[in-house]
């Protein structure tokens, strides 16, 4: 059908989300390809939904969730953070999505690394401004130099993304720094966390220690991830009062149901249990790491809860690989695979695919020299 609309939308490639687990009736199968929380949720958290959220569906939630933003500002108060500096969102992506139509329009430019988000062009494209992709190094890495000489009179924003997705690579404090002290301080550096908790780099950036001293930071984090509240949607940004005030303006209302608020805050409440749950991942995410190196692989060390392996040309046949053996994963063609932790049993799937896919390197192109 014809119809008029807005041409740019044209350019706009759909967000592909993770495929499920590959449908197969004589083995056990595997989603490894959205980066997941493997783990079911906590006892607490399944009580606090049964007993205080399905009372409450007829009803319109708390449309600036004041409960939950009170108590995120308790967790960073040390950082000077208030209520009026938190705004929640329908997940972080609408977090973002919030920041760049506060900020960016037709003329204006998003810099931000590549391969990053993929969600990133989409908003950015949709809010009618350029995105500025600045390749990521050889490790998967930001190029920080090139962002930072990237920045012009109609750079409205700097997204970095910490840990990269789908690299997995973490930004140091050292890089973080510099990029903030190279950036105009009326322009906006988004600090994209969605997998912070993960980053035990021993140089990792922490975006909230600069938030003081940088009043244009904007710091994105989720409950989707670590907390493993994917399927509810719900995301916070700390920013300066009047950033939230805008934000606030260009956010989708009601877009914070009150079973995902409720969640929050009942999982805030157990947050030592879920960052057991995180060492757990970690521990898989070594071991996972361990064995693939020791298979010959080389790819950069992970910091998130999924690898990267730049397979390059030989991606499609290595998903093939993963897919036969009941393992769906994210798939960049032509760059490479990334791979979630998930649990143990599909960790060990993971391990032997991996080992068959280096055994015919010769003809998928993937390096046979051991990693360095």
């Amino acid at each position: 059908m014809a119809y008029k609309h807005r041409q740019v939308i044209d350019t706009i490639p759909p967000y592909k989300q993770g495929k499920p687990a590959p449908i197969a009736s004589s083995q056990r199968t595997f989603k490894v390809s959205s980066n997941e929380n493997p783990f079911p949720p906590l006892p607490s958290v399944r009580e606090a939904l049964e007993t205080q959220a399905l009372g409450a569906i007829n009803r319109y939630p708390d449309m600036r969730g004041w409960d939950v933003v009170r108590r995120i500002a308790e967790e960073y108060a040390a950082y000077g953070v208030r209520p009026e500096n938190v705004v929640l969102g329908c997940g972080s992506t609408e977090v973002i999505t919030q920041l760049v139509n506060l900020v960016a329009g037709p003329g204006d430019e998003v810099i931000y690394p590549w391969r990053s988000f993929e969600a990133y062009p989409i908003i950015v494209t949709g809010a009618g401004a350029r995105s500025v992709q600045v390749p990521n190094r050889p490790d998967g890495g930001h190029d920080v130099e090139a962002m930072i000489d990237s920045i012009n009179d109609r750079t409205r924003l700097i997204i970095v993304n910490n840990p990269n997705n789908p690299t997995s690579v973490s930004l140091s404090d050292r890089e973080a720094r510099r990029i903030m002290e190279a950036v105009p301080r009326d322009v906006l550096v988004l600090f994209d966390e969605a997998y912070f908790q993960f980053n035990d780099a021993p140089d990792a950036n922490v975006a909230m220690t600069l938030y003081g001293e940088f009043p244009n930071i904007v710091v994105a984090h989720t409950f989707s991830k670590a907390y493993g509240l994917a399927g509810l949607r719900i995301g916070y940004a700390i920013a300066q009062a009047d950033v939230v005030e805008g934000m606030r303006k260009v956010a989708l209302p009601f877009g914070v149901t009150q079973s995902a608020q409720i969640a929050a805050l009942a999982s805030l409440d157990a947050e030592d249990e879920l960052m057991g749950r995180v060492e757990s991942i970690k521990s898989e995410r070594t071991r996972l790491f361990a064995a693939l190196r020791r298979q010959g692989w080389d790819f950069p060390r992970p910091y998130a809860n999924f690898l990267w392996l730049p397979l390059g040309r030989g991606t499609g046949e290595a998903v093939k690989c993963f897919t036969e053996a009941g393992l769906s994963v994210r798939a960049f063609e032509g760059e490479g695979i990334r791979v979630s932790i998930g649990e143990p049993e599909a960790n060990d799937a993971v391990i032997a695919v991996c080992q068959r896919i280096m055994a015919g390197t010769a003809e998928s192109g993937l390096p046979r020299h051991p990693a360095a």
